[in-house]
């Protein structure tokens, strides 16, 4: 528990846009404004000097190198408010929240604000390293004739871009064909991956007719809601989709996988003193979290590192994984959703793996991403944590009480997650 409490005043985001669409060559810097400005805008804090903003992004160009910074100096707030850059891959924003809730609950400052941003539609190509070696050289050189002359040790593949891509750089394999070996691993079948995807997009839609994100997204570009979700869909519909990663044997599809996107979102935190001077009401406070990692290259899967930092935090808190009101688990793929869960149901992992003396068992999954996951709503990167605080945050306060889970699966084989209490 932290020393003081760490209060959630609200969020904003811009709507979640399929890469290579409606943002088409928006820039990272554009898109975290946009959600900032709104912020700044809804909570009255033209001029004003916070704690700090923290956020980062996932993919970025080499000119975003303070974008914190830039995106703070562009918001609205004084320019005396400090920013900086952190990047933690998916579960960048959640681990930017626990930042400045730290920084609040331990008295270093009162309020602040935590974001993510991310963006497919305006990758940084690079060449390849001896490129970069030649232009170097080149640019050592003080005559024209002898940068010429570097220039001239080009050859034609030199030239050929490199695409960033979504690969775990031990493995050489992609986010989903890792998933498909977890899925394998924990007989997740096909059948329960496109039900709980059914249910992310059911949800979604529902959360969107009922005005639930009409005060956390703002639009941007033109788009004034996500783009990706289907409230149309049928399991039928999506029992007709091909894998998507392992052509012969899988069993994700791009109906059961989270979609490219682009998109930005932040949170303002505050201590309760502060909010009480502004006349802010508390949506939730942050309680507790954890951020964990695990060996994905021997003997765990790479998203499976929430299995093991859920238990340390209910420990630590006291708490039962059945205490909870609302579960946000960010659905990366359905299929990482249900392996987590089965780890958390199977008395052999909870035993060998997690130390316990029995099972953490089941929660009941009519409380899961009631207002639609990352496989309906999108999952730009670094935005997805500060998508859910802000969300989980406004499904508490309406509640009028409550609790609610937080557990995000990143790259690299770590996991973010984080308790939000009314």
């Amino acid at each position: 528990m932290y020393p003081r409490r760490v209060a959630i005043l609200g969020g904003k985001r811009i709507p979640f846009a399929r890469s290579f669409g409606k943002y088409m060559g928006a820039t990272n810097q554009e898109l975290m404004e946009a959600s900032l400005k709104a912020l700044v805008n809804d909570f009255n804090l033209k001029g004003e000097r916070l704690g700090t903003v923290a956020l980062g992004s996932v993919i970025k160009h080499s000119s975003d190198w303070n974008l914190a910074r830039e995106c703070a100096l562009g918001s609205g707030l004084s320019a005396e408010t400090p920013a900086y850059d952190l990047v933690q891959a998916c579960g960048t924003s959640l681990q930017a929240v626990i930042s400045i809730a730290n920084s609040i609950a331990l008295g270093a400052f009162e309020a602040g604000i935590a974001g993510g941003v991310d963006t497919n539609s305006d990758l940084p190509f690079v060449f390849s390293r001896r490129f970069n070696r030649i232009m170097l050289e080149a640019n050592r050189e003080k005559t024209m004739g002898g940068k010429l002359q570097k220039f001239l040790g080009l050859r034609p593949g030199d030239l050929k871009p490199l695409t960033p891509g979504v690969v775990e750089p031990r493995t050489g394999l992609s986010m989903g064909e890792s998933c498909e070996v977890m899925a394998k691993d924990w007989k997740v079948s096909r059948d329960e991956q496109d039900e709980l995807a059914y249910q992310s997009q059911r949800h979604a839609a529902e959360a969107w007719k009922n005005g639930f994100y009409r005060d956390l997204v703002v639009g941007f570009n033109g788009l004034e809601a996500d783009d990706n979700v289907r409230g149309d869909t049928s399991l039928e519909k999506m029992a007709k989709l091909k894998p998507a990663f392992d052509r012969q044997n899988g069993t994700l599809t791009a109906a059961n996988s989270s979609p490219l996107s682009d998109g930005s979102a932040c949170v303002l935190l505050a201590s309760e003193d502060w909010a009480k001077k502004k006349g802010l009401p508390v949506l939730a406070y942050v309680t507790f979290s954890e951020t964990a990692a695990v060996e994905f290259t021997k003997a765990e899967g790479l998203l499976m590192a929430p299995a093991y930092a859920v238990p340390r935090m209910l420990n630590r808190a006291g708490l039962k994984l059945q205490d909870f009101d609302i579960y946000e688990i960010h659905e990366a793929f359905a299929a990482q959703v249900l392996c987590t869960l089965k780890a958390w149901e199977s008395p052999e992992f909870c035993k060998t793996r997690l130390g316990l003396p029995e099972a953490l068992g089941r929660i009941d999954r009519s409380k899961l991403n009631l207002k639609g996951g990352s496989v309906a709503l999108g999952h730009p990167f670094a935005a997805t944590g500060a998508r859910i605080v802000a969300s989980l945050a406004k499904q508490l306060n309406e509640l009028g009480k409550g609790r609610g889970l937080i557990s995000i699966c990143t790259g690299g084989g770590m996991g973010v997650t984080a308790i939000l209490e009314k």
